[in-house]
C-alpha cells in the first residue's frame, strides 16, 4: 500500500496516510486515504487542487456534499471488489 505525508494548512503536524485508491473524475484526481495500514480506520477523500504540469501534488479533503457524493460512489464500486467496505 502506497504512503503519503499530507501536511495541514496551519501549524499542524505532518501524518501519514496510506492510499487505498485514486480515480479520475472530470480531469481531477481523487484519492482515498486513511491512516491505518490495517483493520479499521477512518478514510478521507482529498483532491489534487495542483496545476496541471506541477512538480507536486497539492491534495484537500473534499467536503462539498455533492462532490464527495459522487467520488464515494466511485471508490464504493472499486472497494467492494477488494472486500472493504466503506461507510457513510
Amino acid at each position: 500500500m502506497d504512503k503519503i505525508v499530507f501536511t495541514p494548512e496551519g501549524n499542524e503536524e505532518p501524518v501519514e496516510l496510506y492510499v487505498l485508491d485514486q480515480t479520475v473524475l472530470r480531469g481531477t484526481t481523487y484519492i482515498l486515504v486513511t491512516e491505518s495500514e490495517e483493520g479499521d480506520g477512518n478514510a478521507l477523500i482529498l483532491k489534487d487542487t495542483a496545476p496541471e504540469g506541477a512538480d507536486e501534488s497539492v491534495y484537500e479533503i473534499v467536503d462539498e456534499d455533492t462532490e464527495l457524493d459522487a467520488v464515494s460512489d466511485l471508490f464504493r464500486d472499486a472497494l467492494d471488489d477488494m472486500d472493504i467496505g466503506l461507510e457513510p
